[in-house]
Protein backbone atom coordinates (compact mmCIF):
# COMPACT_ATOMS: atom_id res chain seq x y z
CA UNK A 1 0.00 0.00 0.00
CA UNK A 2 2.77 2.61 0.71
CA UNK A 3 4.03 2.15 -2.84
CA UNK A 4 0.68 3.33 -4.18
CA UNK A 5 0.98 6.66 -2.35
CA UNK A 6 4.62 6.98 -3.35
CA UNK A 7 3.70 6.24 -6.96
CA UNK A 8 0.94 8.83 -6.90
CA UNK A 9 3.22 11.48 -5.39
CA UNK A 10 6.01 10.94 -7.91
CA UNK A 11 3.54 10.53 -10.78
CA UNK A 12 1.87 13.80 -9.84
CA UNK A 13 5.26 15.51 -10.17
CA UNK A 14 6.00 14.14 -13.66
CA UNK A 15 4.49 17.09 -15.63
CA UNK A 16 6.38 19.50 -13.38
CA UNK A 17 9.68 17.73 -14.10
CA UNK A 18 8.94 17.61 -17.82
CA UNK A 19 8.18 21.33 -17.82
CA UNK A 20 11.37 22.08 -15.89
CA UNK A 21 13.45 20.10 -18.39
CA UNK A 22 11.85 21.98 -21.29
CA UNK A 23 13.06 25.26 -19.78
CA UNK A 24 16.78 24.51 -19.58
CA UNK A 25 17.63 21.52 -21.78
CA UNK A 26 20.00 20.82 -23.41
CA UNK A 27 22.32 21.33 -20.45
CA UNK A 28 25.14 19.63 -18.63
CA UNK A 29 24.35 17.00 -16.00
CA UNK A 30 25.23 19.36 -13.12
CA UNK A 31 23.30 22.31 -14.57
CA UNK A 32 20.21 20.15 -15.17
CA UNK A 33 20.31 18.83 -11.61
CA UNK A 34 20.65 22.38 -10.26
CA UNK A 35 17.80 23.79 -12.35
CA UNK A 36 15.37 21.05 -11.29
CA UNK A 37 15.53 22.28 -7.70
CA UNK A 38 16.28 25.96 -8.42
CA UNK A 39 14.04 26.90 -11.36
CA UNK A 40 14.04 30.32 -12.98
CA UNK A 41 10.89 32.30 -12.21
CA UNK A 42 9.26 33.39 -15.47
CA UNK A 43 5.89 34.76 -14.27
CA UNK A 44 5.53 37.38 -11.54
CA UNK A 45 2.94 37.12 -8.76
CA UNK A 46 1.06 40.17 -10.08
CA UNK A 47 0.58 38.57 -13.50
CA UNK A 48 -0.59 35.30 -11.94
CA UNK A 49 -3.47 36.84 -10.00
CA UNK A 50 -5.69 38.18 -12.77
CA UNK A 51 -4.42 36.27 -15.78
CA UNK A 52 -7.26 34.08 -17.06
CA UNK A 53 -5.04 32.33 -19.60
CA UNK A 54 -2.48 31.53 -16.91
CA UNK A 55 -5.19 30.19 -14.56
CA UNK A 56 -6.60 28.00 -17.32
CA UNK A 57 -3.12 26.65 -18.02
CA UNK A 58 -2.67 25.87 -14.32
CA UNK A 59 -5.96 23.97 -14.30
CA UNK A 60 -4.93 21.85 -17.29
CA UNK A 61 -1.53 21.35 -15.71
CA UNK A 62 -3.15 20.15 -12.47
CA UNK A 63 -5.44 17.72 -14.30
CA UNK A 64 -2.49 16.30 -16.24
CA UNK A 65 -0.56 15.88 -12.99
CA UNK A 66 -3.55 14.16 -11.41
CA UNK A 67 -3.81 11.79 -14.37
CA UNK A 68 -0.13 10.87 -14.21
CA UNK A 69 -0.41 10.32 -10.46
CA UNK A 70 -3.28 7.87 -10.91
CA UNK A 71 -1.59 6.03 -13.82
CA UNK A 72 1.72 5.71 -11.96
CA UNK A 73 0.07 4.53 -8.74
CA UNK A 74 -2.05 1.98 -10.61
CA UNK A 75 0.94 0.60 -12.54
CA UNK A 76 3.02 0.22 -9.38
CA UNK A 77 0.11 -1.44 -7.61
CA UNK A 78 -0.28 -3.98 -10.43
CA UNK A 79 3.47 -4.63 -10.32
CA UNK A 80 3.30 -5.28 -6.56
CA UNK A 81 0.70 -8.00 -7.20
CA UNK A 82 3.01 -10.07 -9.42
CA UNK A 83 6.42 -9.31 -7.88
CA UNK A 84 8.13 -10.43 -4.67
CA UNK A 85 7.98 -7.74 -2.00
CA UNK A 86 11.75 -7.12 -2.05
CA UNK A 87 11.64 -6.31 -5.79
CA UNK A 88 8.69 -3.89 -5.71
CA UNK A 89 10.74 -0.78 -4.75
CA UNK A 90 13.12 -1.41 -7.63
CA UNK A 91 10.36 -1.81 -10.19
CA UNK A 92 8.54 1.21 -8.75
CA UNK A 93 11.65 3.27 -9.53
CA UNK A 94 11.77 1.75 -13.02
CA UNK A 95 8.14 2.67 -13.69
CA UNK A 96 8.46 6.23 -12.38
CA UNK A 97 11.58 6.88 -14.47
CA UNK A 98 10.00 5.43 -17.62
CA UNK A 99 6.87 7.57 -17.28
CA UNK A 100 8.99 10.67 -16.64
CA UNK A 101 11.05 10.01 -19.75
CA UNK A 102 7.87 9.38 -21.71
CA UNK A 103 6.42 12.77 -20.76
CA UNK A 104 9.69 14.61 -21.46
CA UNK A 105 10.10 12.98 -24.88
CA UNK A 106 6.52 13.81 -25.85
CA UNK A 107 7.11 17.41 -24.84
CA UNK A 108 10.64 17.96 -26.15
CA UNK A 109 11.58 15.04 -28.45
CA UNK A 110 14.49 14.52 -26.07
CA UNK A 111 15.58 11.78 -23.66
CA UNK A 112 18.10 13.41 -21.28
CA UNK A 113 21.19 11.55 -20.08
CA UNK A 114 20.52 12.77 -16.54
CA UNK A 115 17.68 10.22 -16.43
CA UNK A 116 18.75 7.43 -18.81
CA UNK A 117 22.20 6.96 -17.25
CA UNK A 118 20.90 6.52 -13.66
CA UNK A 119 18.22 4.20 -15.03
CA UNK A 120 20.98 2.02 -16.52
CA UNK A 121 23.04 2.02 -13.31
CA UNK A 122 20.08 1.21 -11.05
CA UNK A 123 18.98 -1.53 -13.46
CA UNK A 124 22.33 -3.25 -13.10
CA UNK A 125 22.18 -2.76 -9.32
CA UNK A 126 18.72 -4.34 -9.31
CA UNK A 127 20.14 -7.41 -11.02
CA UNK A 128 23.09 -7.65 -8.62
CA UNK A 129 21.31 -7.01 -5.31
CA UNK A 130 17.77 -8.25 -5.96
CA UNK A 131 18.48 -11.04 -8.45
CA UNK A 132 16.42 -9.52 -11.25
CA UNK A 133 12.86 -10.37 -12.14
CA UNK A 134 13.76 -13.73 -13.66
CA UNK A 135 15.06 -15.10 -10.38
CA UNK A 136 18.64 -15.81 -11.48
CA UNK A 137 21.52 -16.21 -9.08
CA UNK A 138 23.30 -12.85 -8.51
CA UNK A 139 26.26 -13.60 -10.81
CA UNK A 140 24.05 -14.90 -13.63
CA UNK A 141 21.60 -12.04 -13.16
CA UNK A 142 24.39 -9.46 -13.35
CA UNK A 143 25.69 -11.02 -16.57
CA UNK A 144 22.16 -11.12 -17.99
CA UNK A 145 21.69 -7.44 -17.13
CA UNK A 146 25.00 -6.41 -18.68
CA UNK A 147 24.31 -8.38 -21.85
CA UNK A 148 20.80 -6.94 -22.01
CA UNK A 149 22.19 -3.40 -21.79
CA UNK A 150 24.76 -4.18 -24.49
CA UNK A 151 22.10 -5.71 -26.76
CA UNK A 152 19.80 -2.74 -26.17
CA UNK A 153 22.55 -0.52 -27.53
CA UNK A 154 23.98 -2.69 -30.30
CA UNK A 155 20.76 -3.99 -31.92
CA UNK A 156 19.28 -0.54 -32.76
CA UNK A 157 22.69 0.68 -33.94
CA UNK A 158 22.96 -2.25 -36.36
CA UNK A 159 19.34 -1.75 -37.45
CA UNK A 160 20.08 1.92 -38.12
CA UNK A 161 22.83 0.95 -40.57
CA UNK A 162 20.24 -0.75 -42.78
CA UNK A 163 17.75 2.10 -42.49
CA UNK A 164 20.11 5.08 -42.66
CA UNK A 165 19.59 5.84 -46.37
CA UNK A 166 15.81 6.05 -46.19
CA UNK A 167 15.38 6.87 -42.49
CA UNK A 168 18.55 8.65 -41.29
CA UNK A 169 17.02 9.28 -37.85
CA UNK A 170 15.38 5.89 -37.32
CA UNK A 171 16.91 5.59 -33.83
CA UNK A 172 18.04 8.75 -32.08
CA UNK A 173 20.90 8.75 -29.58
CA UNK A 174 18.48 9.15 -26.68
CA UNK A 175 16.35 6.26 -27.92
CA UNK A 176 19.38 3.95 -28.06
CA UNK A 177 20.49 4.97 -24.55
CA UNK A 178 16.99 4.34 -23.23
CA UNK A 179 16.88 0.90 -24.86
CA UNK A 180 20.26 0.11 -23.33
CA UNK A 181 18.97 1.19 -19.91
CA UNK A 182 15.82 -0.91 -20.35
CA UNK A 183 18.00 -3.86 -21.35
CA UNK A 184 19.75 -3.70 -17.97
CA UNK A 185 16.34 -4.24 -16.35
CA UNK A 186 14.68 -6.82 -18.60
CA UNK A 187 17.80 -8.77 -19.59
CA UNK A 188 19.20 -10.22 -22.79
CA UNK A 189 16.26 -12.54 -23.42
CA UNK A 190 13.61 -9.81 -23.34
CA UNK A 191 15.27 -6.77 -24.88
CA UNK A 192 14.78 -7.94 -28.52
CA UNK A 193 11.04 -8.24 -27.81
CA UNK A 194 11.04 -4.72 -26.36
CA UNK A 195 12.70 -3.36 -29.50
CA UNK A 196 10.37 -5.18 -31.88
CA UNK A 197 7.24 -4.25 -29.93
CA UNK A 198 8.29 -0.60 -29.61
CA UNK A 199 8.81 -0.40 -33.39
CA UNK A 200 5.36 -1.92 -33.96
CA UNK A 201 3.72 0.48 -31.51
CA UNK A 202 5.49 3.44 -33.10
CA UNK A 203 4.35 2.35 -36.57
CA UNK A 204 0.75 2.07 -35.35
CA UNK A 205 1.02 5.50 -33.70
CA UNK A 206 2.36 7.08 -36.88
CA UNK A 207 -0.43 5.46 -38.92
CA UNK A 208 -3.14 6.69 -36.55
CA UNK A 209 -1.71 10.21 -36.33
CA UNK A 210 -0.86 10.28 -40.06
CA UNK A 211 2.77 11.27 -39.52
CA UNK A 212 6.13 9.79 -40.51
CA UNK A 213 8.13 10.78 -37.45
CA UNK A 214 7.73 11.75 -33.82
CA UNK A 215 8.75 10.83 -30.29
CA UNK A 216 9.90 7.21 -30.15
CA UNK A 217 10.37 7.22 -26.37
CA UNK A 218 6.67 6.63 -25.49
CA UNK A 219 6.63 3.49 -27.64
CA UNK A 220 9.75 2.19 -25.88
CA UNK A 221 8.17 2.88 -22.48
CA UNK A 222 4.90 1.11 -23.27
CA UNK A 223 6.70 -1.86 -24.85
CA UNK A 224 9.07 -2.11 -21.86
CA UNK A 225 6.18 -2.23 -19.39
CA UNK A 226 4.28 -4.80 -21.43
CA UNK A 227 7.32 -7.10 -21.64
CA UNK A 228 8.08 -6.48 -17.97
CA UNK A 229 4.61 -7.58 -16.83
CA UNK A 230 4.51 -10.56 -19.20
CA UNK A 231 7.90 -11.74 -17.93
CA UNK A 232 6.81 -11.32 -14.31
CA UNK A 233 3.60 -13.27 -14.93
CA UNK A 234 5.50 -16.10 -16.63
CA UNK A 235 8.04 -16.20 -13.83
CA UNK A 236 5.41 -16.31 -11.07
CA UNK A 237 3.39 -18.97 -12.90
CA UNK A 238 6.47 -21.20 -13.29
CA UNK A 239 7.45 -20.65 -9.67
Amino acid sequence: MPYIFIGFAFGFAIPYLARRFSKFMPATFACALYRIFRPNKTVSKEKRKNNHKYNLLCHRYFMRSLGWGIITAATIYLASLVLPENETPWIAFFIIMLYTLMEIDKRMLLLPDILTVPLLIVGFSYAVFAGGMLGYEPAASAANSALGAAAGYVIPVIASLFLIKKYPEAFGGGDIKLLSAVGSWVGLTNIPYVILLSCLLFAVSCFINKQRQGAFGPSIVIASLIILFLSCLLYTSDA
